[in-house]
């Protein structure tokens, strides 16, 4: 006989049904909904005396039968209560959504099989809540001051002015969550100074501008997607509007120092220090992506053997930040505007340009710093100064004898930047080097993409250079011969072409030659991950490279050793003394190496 109360063998406790982790929590069930719980032993569905049962229990009456009995049938009402539940739950259970945006040509078929399944389609889903759909930002290439800028919330709105290739445009997804400042949107404008690209020289300004739209700030709606005061910020678009206010303190107004924005966030206890972080971050990372190309069209237009950099450019970054104090990135501008003043408008159709306190503070520093930092004089006047010094030394060295009334006075403190204001310029890059070095691996291949351009002046890569680079690396064999090099190079050339815009030049362009890199470190080194497998054929054919230098410095050292140790001797002809050839020998040992490490890495 088992204890009163304690279910049967075989049967746990009463439990309530598991959910999946992550499944909606479900709302609790009313009593009167729960399946009753005298079931009849081997039955799931209550019987007719079980409900006569419950109800002389409400009643007061005590259940009849012994007590083993209904020991064992509370146990199995339990039972049939759990299985009544679990039932209950799984009735009511949202039902399974399938995302079918990226259905082609499967679509029509997995419309009809969700139907007869009864599971939801996600598209339907967004597409019946209009508050999901994203807003999108369409940008024209090569526009300026938000002309030609629009909102849409579906692809098709696009307005196409002629075709794709004569006036593409750049889709943005619009962040419909920023950072409000006085109820407004509004965006900054750093200054980054690419002073160098061999070696990389970064500066980024200690301050910047913050540009505010002016109307208060609603989340995109089709009733209010038209309304640029509310969701640009470009200043020559909101300087139109007769809310925008010009202003002479830099803490406000319609165009504020970023530094005033800090200073704001720092009193209400936001991290400025980490905002600071991840902006210098945003800009190092954006620089590396943008240096490879840069390097391909700089020697192609910069004179080769000149010292040090020749060139510079300021560079515009418009960044965004989130309500979270995340910075985003909106674009970067080649040439960006350094204008101070503002025009102001005296009588209908007469205007002048007035003074814009703002922007002198910021932008003179700008310019003046970097030319400071670029300045080809700084140099010949630090050894100026230090041979002046030294002078300086040596003269009251002689002179310790001498009064002071007879000593020389040299002045050694005036120089150009004498009285100028601290550096407004910080350097980032190479400072924070080892940080970001592992992103420059596209750097390196175009590095070899440069090496066999072969003729001054191109930008793309001919089939010539192209299977030059694979021999000089070693990179065909057996399994990947000199054919399928040409076909590699022909399929991913035309690709590329078919979407550039410029088909003045014809070739491989550098896009298409990092593709084709990856290709060739996916086959050569196939058990190891992407970033792993582009860094070893690098490394590869930087190996084999530097050997291929190494080979053809000995031979040229060996042919002026030879021109240089030719006598004329007797009347028979020349000879050669025994140590022209000692050269050779380092030309051996190289290859020695090199054999040494072919055998290694296979």
């Amino acid at each position: 006989m088992e204890p009163a109360g304690a279910p049967p063998q075989g049967c746990g406790p009463a439990q309530e049904a598991e959910e999946p982790p992550g499944s909606p929590a479900l709302p609790a069930e009313e009593p009167e909904s729960r399946q009753p719980a005298g079931a009849h032993p081997g039955e799931g569905e209550p019987s007719a005396a079980a409900g006569r049962e419950r109800e002389r229990c409400r009643r007061g009456a005590g259940p009849q039968g012994p007590p083993g009995r209904t020991a064992r049938g509370r146990g199995r009402r339990a039972q049939g209560r759990r299985g009544g539940e679990e039932g209950g739950r799984a009735g009511r259970r949202p039902r399974v959504t399938v995302d079918s945006s990226k259905a082609k040509t499967s679509l029509e078929a997995l419309k009809i099989s969700l139907r007869q399944l009864r599971w939801k389609e996600v598209r339907m889903m967004r597409d019946s809540d209009p508050s999901w759909k994203p807003t999108f930002i369409v940008k024209p290439d090569g526009g300026c001051q938000g002309d030609g800028i629009y909102l849409i919330k579906d692809p098709s709105d696009i307005r196409l002015t002629g075709s794709i290739q004569s006036r593409p445009a750049v889709v943005q997804e619009y962040i419909c969550k920023p950072l409000l400042v006085d109820k407004l949107k509004f965006d900054i404008r750093l200054y980054v100074l690419l002073k160098s690209l061999e070696p990389l020289e970064i500066y980024i300004a200690k301050d910047g501008l913050s540009r505010f739209c002016t109307e208060p700030y609603q989340e995109p709606t089709l009733k209010n997607l038209h309304q640029v005061f509310m969701h640009l910020t470009n200043y020559s678009l909101n300087i139109h509007s007769g809310n925008f206010i010009h202003s002479d303190n830099v803490n406000t107004g319609s165009k504020r120092t970023f530094s005033s924005i800090l200073c704001r966030l720092s009193s209400r206890g936001a991290d400025v220090k980490k905002l600071w972080s991840d902006i210098i971050s945003l800009v190092i990372k954006t620089i590396i992506a943008l240096t490879p190309e840069l390097k391909v069209y700089y020697q192609s237009d910069i004179p080769a053997g000149k010292p040090g950099p020749t060139c510079f450019q300021i560079l515009g970054f418009d960044i965004l930040l989130m309500k979270n104090l995340k910075p985003m990135l909106l674009e970067v501008n080649a040439n960006p505007s350094m204008r101070i003043e503002h025009e102001q408008e005296l009588s209908p159709g007469v205007f002048e340009n007035v003074p814009s306190p703002v922007d002198e503070e910021v932008k003179v520093a700008v310019i003046r710093d970097t030319l400071r930092l670029v300045d080809p004089q700084k140099k010949k006047r630090k050894d100026i100064q230090c041979q002046t010094l030294e002078h300086v030394s040596e003269a009251n060295e002689e002179l310790l004898d001498a009064g002071p009334a007879d000593r020389p006075e040299y002045d050694t403190t005036k120089s150009p930047e004498a009285g100028l204001p601290s550096l407004c310029l910080k350097q980032v890059f190479p400072k924070y080097a080892k940080q970001f070095n592992y992103l420059r691996l596209v750097d390196r291949v175009a590095a070899l993409f440069i090496r066999f351009l072969g003729v001054k002046g191109t930008t793309k890569l001919g089939p010539t250079g192209f299977r030059t680079f694979i021999r000089n690396c070693k990179l065909s064999n057996s399994n990947f011969s000199m054919a399928s090099v040409d076909i590699l190079y022909i399929d991913i050339t035309r690709r590329w072409n078919s979407m550039g815009i410029d088909h003045k030049e014809s070739g491989m362009c550098l896009q298409a030659f990092v593709e084709a890199f990856f290709c060739l470190a996916q086959k050569k080194y196939k058990s190891l991950p992407l970033h792993e497998q582009v860094a070893s054929l690098i490394h590869f054919c930087e190996y084999h490279l530097a050997a291929l230098d190494e080979k053809r410095l000995v031979c040229g050292r060996a042919i002026v050793d030879r021109r240089s140790a030719v006598v004329p001797c007797q009347a028979d002809g020349l000879h050669l003394p025994p140590a022209a050839y000692t050269p050779l020998l380092n030309r051996t040992a190289t290859a020695s190496k090199f054999a040494d490490y072919r055998s290694h890495r296979c």
